[in-house]
C-alpha cells in the first residue's frame, strides 16, 4: 500500500472546523450526533487511502462518540453547584483555542511573506536559501475528500471481466497516467478523469493526484459545491522532475 504524507494539510480539529463552516453551525451548539457520524465516514475513507496521521482522527472520533453517549444519558450531568454540564464544553474550548492559534499562525505567515519581499545584504540573501515551494492546492484536504466520497459512491466495486482476477493499480502507474492525460489537455476534472472506473482505480488515482500536487506538477481547484475538483497542468521551474534520469 502506498502511504502518502502531506504535512501541509490539516488535523482532526480542522476537520471539525470544516464541518462547522461548511454547514454554518454554531460552534457553541454543535450537533454532536450528526458530526460524529460524518467524522467517522471521513476516518474510514482516510484508512482506506492510508493517509499518515489517521490515528489522531481515530482518537477524535472516539472522543466524539464518548460525548455523543454522554448527551444521550437520561439524566444530565451536573457540576458541584448542581448546574447542568454540557459534555461539549471541553471540545468547544479546544476548538476556540485552536482557532486563535491558527489566526496567530496566519498573521505570522503574512509577516514572513512581507519580510520576504525585502532585499537584504550579505549571506542572508544567498541563492538556495528560499523555503521549499508549497503545493499548488487551492483547497483543503477535506474538500478534496468530499469530492472523492462522491466519486467513490458512483464507482463500481470491480472491473466487468469474465475471469476472476484482482486488478491492482499502483500510485506510480497512476502518476504516469495522470501526466499523460495532462499532456493532452491543460485542465480536467477529477470526476472526468476517473469516470466509470472502479473504486481501487479511483483511490490510486486520488493518491497520485495528491503526490503530483505536492511535487507542484498539478494545481488543484475545488468547485463551489465541493463535489468535484479540477486538475490543472503546471509548467513552472518549481515543478519536480519525475523522470528516471532525474533520480
Amino acid at each position: 500500500m502506498y502511504r502518502i504524507r502531506l504535512e501541509e494539510f490539516e488535523g482532526p480539529l480542522d476537520l471539525l472546523l470544516f464541518f462547522i463552516r461548511r454547514d454554518e453551525l454554531d460552534i457553541y451548539d454543535i450537533p454532536i450526533a450528526t458530526i460524529a457520524d460524518e467524522f467517522l465516514e471521513y476516518v474510514r475513507l482516510m484508512e482506506r487511502i492510508d493517509l499518515d496521521g489517521v490515528g489522531d482522527f481515530i482518537y477524535m472520533a472516539a472522543l466524539l462518540i464518548h460525548i455523543k453517549a454522554r448527551m444521550l444519558l437520561p439524566q444530565p450531568e451536573v457540576d458541584e453547584d448542581g448546574e447542568p454540564v454540557d459534555p461539549r464544553r471541553e471540545l468547544v474550548e479546544r476548538l476556540l483555542e485552536y482557532v486563535r492559534y491558527k489566526e496567530a499562525a496566519q498573521h505570522l505567515e503574512a509577516c514572513r511573506e512581507r519580510r520576504a519581499q525585502h532585499f537584504v545584504r550579505g549571506n542572508a540573501g544567498r541563492p538556495g536559501d528560499e523555503a521549499a515551494p508549497e503545493p499548488e492546492v487551492d483547497s483543503s484536504l477535506f474538500e478534496l475528500m468530499s469530492a472523492l466520497r462522491r466519486v467513490l459512491a458512483e464507482a463500481p466495486e470491480e472491473e466487468p471481466v469474465h475471469a476472476v482476477r484482482r486488478i491492482e493499480y499502483t500510485v506510480e502507474e497512476q502518476i504516469d497516467a495522470v501526466l499523460d492525460v495532462l499532456a493532452k489537455v491543460e485542465r480536467i476534472s477529477f470526476r472526468q478523469l476517473v469516470a466509470r472506473r472502479t473504486k481501487s482505480y479511483v483511490i490510486a488515482t486520488f493518491l497520485a493526484v495528491l503526490e503530483l500536487a505536492r511535487l507542484r506538477r498539478v494545481a488543484l481547484v475545488v468547485h463551489a459545491r465541493i463535489d468535484d475538483f479540477e486538475l490543472e497542468r503546471v509548467d513552472t521551474p518549481d515543478a519536480v522532475d519525475l523522470t528516471p534520469e532525474a533520480g
